[in-house]
């Protein structure tokens, strides 16, 4: 029997994202799949989202990008004080003064 080994490579990788809440673990999530990702799993504790995407599909950029336009900061893409602003109160964390762009 042959078995193809055409199974997609999935990478897994872990994110640092800011956030507060119970509601922000939804929407980071979501965010993380409209980016491209197909698991993600983010730790309000420790601020850190863990992703599983294909490679040929999208990249860890494209998922950022998708987290900070719903309005979170990630480590290397910080949110629009447009898109931070549109946030819930309760969904509103500290950000450092270099992150309110």
């Amino acid at each position: 029997m042959f078995f193809s080994a055409s199974v997609f490579a999935q990478k897994s990788e872990e994110i640092k994202v800011w956030g507060n809440c119970g509601m922000c673990k939804k929407t980071i999530e979501a965010a993380a799949l409209k980016g491209g990702a197909k698991v993600a799993t983010w730790n309000k504790d420790t601020k850190m989202l863990a992703v599983e995407f294909k490679e040929k599909k999208t990249d860890l950029q494209k998922i950022q990008a998708s987290i900070a336009n719903a309005g979170y900061d990630t480590q290397d893409i910080a949110a629009s004080s447009d898109a931070y602003g549109k946030l819930p109160e309760c969904c509103q964390y500290a950000r450092k003064e270099s992150d309110k762009k």
